[in-house]
């Protein structure tokens, strides 16, 4: 026989952030005044673990977006090289592919620095 994990009912105003995925001053500034603070001892306060759930569902409703679904239909949205594989637009690269020749240094900015650099330590000197 398995004993199944029990969730506490009332989440601690400590842990209620973490429960909902987000830092306490956003926790305070946009949950908090929207629950029942359930007092515990004489310091503790603790919120309803239902009312955390319910504020995550209607925020969920209120803000949540589906993902766009791929049109591979279009051909100036999506090139294709297999049946059902996209490759994106046409002349994009890969991720984490530049197009630029890695032995050639960047026009302007390093180079220049560089030849300043070289200037005023051959003054310097």
């Amino acid at each position: 026989m398995t004993s199944a994990a029990i969730l506490p009912r009332f989440i601690r105003r400590v842990d209620a952030p973490g429960y909902l995925g987000m830092d306490r001053n956003r926790f305070d500034a946009e949950v908090r005044p929207y629950l029942v603070e359930i007092p515990i001892g004489v310091q503790g306060i603790a919120f309803d673990r239902v009312d955390l759930d319910a504020w995550a569902d209607d925020y969920k409703s209120r803000n949540g977006r589906r993902p766009k679904a791929q049109d591979h239909e279009d051909d100036t949205k999506c090139q294709t090289k297999n049946e059902g594989e996209c490759l994106g637009s046409a002349g994009a690269t890969g991720s984490g592919t530049s197009r630029r020749d890695a032995k050639k240094p960047p026009a302007g900015g390093s180079g220049k620095a560089r030849a300043r650099l070289s200037a005023l330590r051959q003054n310097g000197s």
